[in-house]
């Protein structure tokens, strides 16, 4: 049996039932339908299940980090997959290219052993792709803002934009890798990764590798005393190609990070806001 679990509030409330039988279609095996809404708890909802079950999770980068928070894999004997239904499917972005791939489902068992934790406000979670700290966690501040009094979909970049030249204000970051601190002046974003892409594509640490044996992060600093400057350069992301401006972005790796702002701004989880935020740290085993 194939259980298809889904979100009707995913995907910018697209996915009703109608729509996700829609799309799996393809699968032709016997297949059950679950709406994530009336379920009380997903080790609730495996445990019971035969071990050669199939459970697919549909849904995007916030959904990942759902079910990784919420699900001890360690005690999971069925198979895993997930089907990329968001609007950024960062995830998906970053690992499809070497990842287990079965009609377009990418298994995932692996991927939610041993990921990194992100404490912030008191809070400690896992997190799948990475921490935004700065004017990202600000897009996502003022999305959610956007998503509270409508229907129409976000438009990130625009955000951005009138962030880099309005709104947002860079601050001072003080950056802890492994023992090592570096200050950073004029701060725009400082975020650290497990990926290599957050936010929809952008490709924010092009050298972080999540299957890489020596089992780090990747903390990005990117400051610049010019907002112009910093609003030319900042396309340059989603290429990847920021790797070229040396003298406004600093890369570290490690396994344990701090990063503190001189004033307090929005934080983001695989997506999800975090108001009011002057610290986080990460670690990873």
């Amino acid at each position: 049996m194939i259980h298809i679990m889904y979100n009707p509030l995913a995907n910018g409330k697209k996915d009703s039932l109608d729509a996700v039988m829609e799309k799996f279609k393809f699968i032709t095996d016997s297949k059950e339908f679950h709406d994530v809404r009336t379920i009380s708890g997903t080790n609730e909802f495996l445990k019971p299940l035969p071990k050669d079950d199939v459970v697919v999770f549909c849904g995007g980068d916030g959904s990942l980090n759902h079910l990784a928070n919420e699900i001890d894999i360690s005690k999971v004997e069925q198979r895993l997959f997930y089907f990329p239904n968001g609007t950024g499917n960062d995830f998906y972005t970053d690992v499809k290219d070497s990842a287990k791939i079965e009609n377009g489902m990418i298994y995932i068992n692996d991927y939610l052993k041993n990921l990194p934790t992100v404490t912030v406000n008191g809070m400690t979670k896992k997190f799948i792709n990475g921490i935004g700290f700065g004017i990202d966690g600000y897009c996502c501040e003022e999305g959610d803002k956007q998503r509270a009094i409508s229907d129409k979909p976000v438009n990130y970049t625009a955000i951005a934009i009138k962030g880099l030249l309005f709104k947002f204000k860079p601050r001072t970051a003080t950056v802890t890798v492994d023992g090592v601190t570096k200050e950073f002046k004029n701060c725009w974003l400082a975020p650290t990764m497990f990926g290599r892409y957050y936010g929809g594509g952008m490709q924010i640490a092009p050298n972080q590798d999540r299957t890489s044996s020596q089992r780090t992060v990747t903390t990005v600093a990117w400051y610049c005393p010019n907002k112009f400057r910093m609003l030319a350069c900042f396309p340059s992301v989603f290429k990847g190609e920021h790797t070229k401006y040396t003298k406004l972005l600093t890369f570290m790796t490690g396994k344990e990070v701090k990063v503190e702002f001189s004033t307090p701004c929005a934080l983001q989880i695989d997506g999800e806001t975090v108001l009011n935020v002057k610290s986080y740290t990460v670690k990873i085993d």
